[in-house]
């Protein structure tokens, strides 16, 4: 699968569900519920114990349709082993340069976390394919149209501070897509599901 085919992907229904869980099972419960409420792109987080072989065993079943990355991704080490275990893309909650490298390397799309201007130029100088805005509750929707201003051509992705009520804010504002964990991987695997075509659903009437 091409980089440019990912991003693409992750631009169609413009959320990422971010999974955090206590074990594999619970985050391969909440990966299916996201995914049956319409959300196409997981984020495993590294977080997870033995997050690789979660991130394994969701690409063996579901293959290209559903788009496995790796999230909480501090160094490189950590984003070779996601890639090997088929990660499509590699998160982190800052930017480091041997990441970026090594994601470059393997033309796997890297979104490193960044909050001010000299951190976006930076990771864009790198290569970072998505710059991750984070943590997006410190900044707030208002924050993209200040950076589009003068980096027209950043490509933004919130992470953090995204909820329904704010959601279809981020998106007018700029951005290509959110990443959204706690306020859509929190219940029951149905309330799950009902909030990921929430989320789906206000996404797309923003973009109209």
């Amino acid at each position: 699968m091409k980089k440019c085919d990912i991003i693409r992907q992750i631009e169609e229904v413009g959320i990422v569900a971010v999974v955090r869980a206590e074990n594999s099972e619970r985050a391969r419960e909440i990966s299916l519920a996201c995914m049956e409420g319409g959300i196409n792109s997981i984020e495993i987080t590294f977080t997870v114990p033995g997050a690789q072989r979660v991130i394994e065993d969701l690409i063996a079943e579901f293959g290209h349709s559903l788009l496995v990355g790796a999230g909480t991704v501090l160094d490189s080490e950590t984003a070779r082993i996601a890639i090997l275990a088929g990660a499509k893309y590699i998160v982190s909650p800052s930017f480091d340069l041997e990441t970026a490298k090594l994601c470059n390397r393997y033309q796997i799309p890297y979104m490193p976390g960044c909050m001010t201007i000299k951190e976006i130029i930076i990771a864009m100088e790198a290569g970072a394919d998505i710059i991750k805005i984070f943590p997006g509750s410190a900044l707030g929707p208002s924050y993209i149209s200040a950076i589009k201003g003068p980096l027209p051509q950043a490509i933004l992705m919130p992470t953090g501070g995204v909820s329904i009520d704010n959601v279809d804010q981020w998106i007018k504002n700029g951005c290509i897509a959110v990443g959204v964990g706690g306020n859509l991987t929190k219940g029951s695997r149905q309330d799950m599901t009902s909030a990921a075509r929430e989320f789906v659903l206000k996404i797309k009437e923003a973009r109209k």
